[in-house]
């Protein structure tokens, strides 16, 4: 069952068609009645109870405040330059740079306040969600969310012992060519210096400015930087903030995404407007459902769908949106921006602010492009538009165009349980990842979860230094290579898309291939334990080429060969200088 769409209470960044005095004295006024309606303790669940008539009446007021429209591109002050906001320009114009195709390997630092309960992924949605193991651990911990949202949470996130150097140290150490900092989440709290967006980390939470932060450290140790951006889904996202329990003591009292800023007189948030967090009323749940199956389902057919249309009553957001995002992309001059979107976010708005990115990078640059920018699920025309990302997924081919892959060694958001089982991902499955991306002339994202407090784990620690290990032998394999006539050969199969790493299992007969320098690459994708086959280089194969010299990486000792028609063989050394995966260089004649 769907509401109808309700005009959002929203902000600064639309014309106001009536008084500000009118419109403010209307939200005080409806805000009290819900604050009447949510004095639980001494009511009634029946009296407790929101009807849908109620949702109506209260948002009427706001609607005056968001008059107006989406703004054009006309009306945006996108960077001048050679890029149009159309996929037409974006895709004659755009070429990714050198640097993104030498990196290879970044990391990436998903860090937000949904780090701080360390419970893993989409704590700030789930916490919402009735008989949810995180909406129930929140109950215990926190209290109930009509009085303790996530908006609490954020005030929570304090990075009281960040050390981004001393990160930052053993990311460069680890092979990370660039590093990407998390510049807002669903959640929609803006983890930098927000012009436009008061709910932000130099005002709420650790008064730090993460992003600027994390670029300048990045910077001074030689790495590009980057940002993501997952806040184009918040309109829908979180509107589970507006929900309220189905049953027991609290039915019908609605959470505190109803909080409006008039409510924050004398509290922490006191001249913050909860609005401008939750995003609005853009998709209510309707009053009178009993169960929370009832709840969980509406919320999955309703606001969970992934859409990249803007809310159809809420022009403030989208407006709001690329204002944040062009803030973001001037103040901090990112290299890489990863959209956690479809295609592009929120229509032409998505087309606007990529337009603007590739114009001012190239401005920056003094006409050179740099700029990378990541999106998921392209179109096979668009690829030559933007750089593609595949969410823990793999290609199963050599891409024409440069791609990248983002993983997590566990979840995004840091997740207790998996450091207390030691269940993240290990250094070998991590470098049979790398190097068969590699060898599709793609690169791996990965992010290293962060605690609340701004620290990672012991695991994460070894896992790092494991990382190094490997990188200081085989990196000349790795970092400015590019793909060989083929990606490679062995009997484990690949399929091609998103979420579907845990499937792939490889062994020390798979191989993958990069050149660089003339030279061939021959990784193996386990530490073989008899000679190894490349029939790719056999004489009669269309690949082959007679080779001169074969040299285990990591050792001097002497390697010995035979090239026959069916393949070339590699005599299986003594002792092998890595662990997990070995590489070795061929030289030919």
């Amino acid at each position: 069952m769907k509401t109808a769409k309700k005009q959002p209470f929203f902000f600064q960044l639309v014309s106001i068609t009536a008084s500000a005095t009118a419109i403010v004295a209307a939200m005080i006024i409806a805000r009290s009645d819900w604050a009447a309606d949510g004095a639980a303790g001494e009511k009634s669940t029946a009296d407790q109870s929101v009807t849908q008539n109620d949702i109506k009446d209260k948002a009427a007021p706001e609607k005056q405040a968001s008059s107006g429209g989406i703004q054009s591109a006309a009306d945006r002050n996108i960077a001048a330059g050679p890029f149009q906001p159309t996929w037409e320009s974006l895709e004659q114009n755009y070429h990714c740079p050198d640097w993104f195709r030498d990196a290879k390997f970044g990391i990436w630092a998903h860090w937000t306040a949904q780090c701080v309960p360390e419970r893993g992924d989409w704590y700030a949605r789930k916490m919402y969600l009735p008989g949810d193991p995180d909406y129930k651990d929140h109950l215990q911990r926190y209290g109930h969310p009509s009085e303790f949202g996530f908006k609490d949470i954020d005030n929570l996130w304090h990075a009281e012992n960040w050390d981004p150097e001393k990160l930052m140290q053993l990311y460069k150490a680890a092979g990370a060519k660039y590093f990407v900092a998390l510049a807002n989440h669903h959640d929609n709290f803006d983890c930098y210096d927000s012009k436009y967006h008061d709910w932000n980390s130099v005002r709420v939470g650790p008064h730090k400015d993460i992003v600027g932060t994390w670029a300048k450290v990045a910077r001074e140790n030689g790495l590009r930087f980057g940002v993501s951006n997952h806040s184009a889904h918040a309109w829908h996202w979180f509107q589970v903030a507006y929900g309220y329990d189905p049953d027991g003591p609290m039915a019908g009292v609605r959470y505190d995404g109803f909080l409006t800023k008039a409510d924050g007189k004398g509290k922490w948030w006191e001249g913050l407007d909860p609005q401008e967090l939750y995003t609005g009323q853009n998709m209510v749940l309707p009053a009178g459902l009993t169960t929370a199956q009832e709840v969980n389902a509406w919320h999955e057919q309703n606001d969970r769908k992934w859409t990249e249309e803007p809310p159809p009553d809420n022009p403030g957001f989208v407006n709001s949106w690329f204002l944040r995002c062009q803030d973001l992309i001037d103040k901090y001059h990112p290299d890489l921006i990863y959209f956690d979107d479809t295609e592009l976010p929120l229509g032409q708005t998505g087309l606007d602010i990529t337009a603007h990115y590739y114009n001012a990078n190239s401005a920056w640059h003094g006409g050179n492009l740099e700029a990378v920018l990541t999106a998921k699920k392209l179109q096979p025309a668009h690829r030559a538009a933007v750089v593609e990302d595949y969410e823990r997924g793999f290609s199963d081919t050599i891409q024409p165009e440069p791609w990248q892959t983002c993983s997590c060694i566990g979840q995004w958001h840091y997740n207790r349980t998996l450091f207390e089982h030691h269940s993240y991902k290990n250094v070998g499955q991590v470098l049979r990842m790398l190097v068969d991306i590699v060898s599709k002339n793609g690169n791996l994202l990965l992010s290293i979860p962060v605690r609340g407090d701004g620290t990672i784990d012991d695991d994460e620690v070894a896992f790092l230094h494991g990382m190094a290990d490997w990188m200081a032998i085989n990196g000349e394999g790795i970092f400015g290579s590019r793909p060989w006539k083929v990606f490679g050969e062995g009997p484990t199969q690949i399929s091609g898309g998103m979420f579907n790493e845990g499937k792939v299992k490889y062994t020390a007969a798979d191989l993958r291939f990069t050149t660089k320098d003339g030279a061939l690459y021959v990784f193996a994708l386990g530490v073989p334990t008899d000679d190894i086959a490349v029939k790719a280089l056999g004489r009669s194969s269309a690949t082959t080429q007679p080779v001169s010299k074969i040299k285990l990486l990591g050792s001097d000792a002497p390697i010995t060969w035979d090239q026959a028609d069916d393949a070339l063989t590699i005599h299986k050394p003594n002792q092998f200088s890595s662990q997990d995966v070995v590489a070795f260089k061929i030289d030919f004649q």
